[in-house]
């Protein structure tokens, strides 16, 4: 390479790191809003097959919240390793609860497809501003909470998750 083109490299990485940490700085999870903790343990959603899930009934174990839809393609891509998270944590008492910010028949349809051992729960649009008061300030999809068994936040994430950071979650509690 010349000259011209090392230096033209060298811009566009710089431009692309500074992008990213401008993205990270407007998109990184904020503290819940006061009470959003509290109206979180309080809710009640529908299930996929008409029940009512009871999020007080996932208290006292660990908690991992994933705010989903079927139209969000990170969101379909995280599914597969949140059920292996679950499967292989259930034993230790990790809970994993699925809010699917969609309506009733594209959850049922996907559902059928991609089956989970985690109970899915119908959010509906409503669960954007559920996930707003919990910390992700831009609304966007897929974004993640961990619940200790205290009922506290102790992890936030937008975006999809990793099998890395799943392993480091997973040690609290």
């Amino acid at each position: 390479m010349n000259r011209r083109q090392w230096m033209a490299a060298g811009v566009g990485a710089t431009a692309a790191a500074v992008g990213a940490g401008v993205a990270w700085w407007r998109l990184k999870p904020e503290a819940p809003v006061d009470g959003a903790v509290d109206a979180f343990w309080a809710s009640e959603f529908a299930g996929v097959s008409g029940e009512r899930v009871r999020v007080s009934g996932f208290r006292g174990k660990p908690l991992l919240v994933n705010f989903w839809a079927t139209w969000c393609p990170p969101c379909v891509e995280e599914l597969p390793l949140l059920n292996l998270f679950h499967r292989e944590h259930a034993g230790r008492g990790w809970q994993v609860l699925g809010l699917a910010v969609d309506q009733a028949a594209p959850v049922a349809r996907f559902l059928q497809r991609v089956p989970l051992t985690f109970p899915v729960a119908l959010a509906g649009f409503a669960g954007t501003e559920m996930s707003r008061s919990l910390g992700n300030v831009s609304g966007a999809l897929p974004f993640s909470v961990v619940f200790g068994a205290d009922g506290r936040v102790r992890h936030r994430k937008l975006g999809k998750l990793s099998g890395d950071e799943l392993a480091q979650w997973s040690q609290i509690d």
